[in-house]
């Protein structure tokens, strides 16, 4: 039997068993944590990633086994109203929420040549417009005055350069300049604001191409796992973790581009 946390964690961008999402969904749930997760199988789809129609559900399934409490829906993180329906949903269905883990993502292939005012905006929206109102919907909510948790999946921007990926870059970039600000202005709610980069991380997209070109700039021998950045998400929503805040953390493995 694990040991109840009493504390709700939110985490966006849960579509596939293979996902970051999940293993982080897993691992908070591990670890007594109640879950609310929200997916958006359109993307999925559209980007041809390894998603089956009925996975949020199998994931909901598997995480009440563990004990814990389970709720989740489909949401179009576009959309002005989704602050606003997720924080109703999940006050509905669990109660206030303690920790937010803003993981959705919008990622496409473009450069200086290809890129267009459209695509730009579709990455904007999702990986730095929703990331910044869900964060701050979730900070003007708190009122537990200690313990509070927001925690945002980026990529490293800044360790290196990501050609070919420019408005994903670009927009996933602001991610570090909105931890280290809004950290600074929620600490007073008793909120930690940190961000946590993986690296490469092997979620169903790579090829084995892929796959060996990397391996060799990988220290420990292997690619990253969900896993992996999943734990480090546990251990920054913990208790152990409250004198860590403003952070940009490279859970990379070593990860020499």
């Amino acid at each position: 039997m694990i040991e109840l946390k009493d504390k709700i964690a939110i985490i966006t961008g849960v579509g596939r068993l293979q996902g970051i999402g999940t293993a982080i969904c897993k691992e908070l749930a591990d670890a007594g944590y109640h879950i609310f997760f929200t997916y958006w199988a359109e993307y999925d789809r559209k980007m041809a990633l390894s998603m089956d129609f009925d996975d949020p559900m199998k994931l909901k399934e598997e995480l009440l086994l563990k004990g814990v409490k389970v709720s989740c829906m489909e949401l179009d993180l576009t959309t002005q109203a989704a602050p606003e329906q997720l924080f109703e949903k999940v006050v509905e269905q669990l109660g206030q929420p303690d920790i937010l883990i803003n993981n959705a993502a919008y990622s496409t292939n473009n450069d200086y040549s290809t890129i267009t005012m459209d695509e730009l905006d579709k990455h904007y929206v999702v990986n730095i417009r929703a990331t910044t109102l869900l964060s701050s919907k979730f900070a003007q909510n708190f009122k537990k005055k200690s313990g509070g948790r927001i925690i945002s999946l980026t990529s490293g921007q800044f360790q290196g350069s990501m050609a070919g990926e420019l408005a994903y870059a670009t927009t996933k970039g602001a991610i570090d300049a909105l931890t280290i600000t809004l950290a600074a202005e929620v600490a007073p709610l008793g909120i930690t604001v940190n961000a946590v980069n993986p690296g490469p991380t092997d979620t169903g997209w790579m090829t084995e191409d892929i796959k060996n070109a990397l391996e060799p700039m990988f220290p420990f021998g292997r690619i990253g796992e969900p896993s992996d950045v999943a734990r480090t998400i546990k251990f920054l929503v913990s208790e152990d973790a409250n004198w860590i805040t403003g952070q940009v953390i490279h859970s990379e493995g070593g990860f020499k581009r």
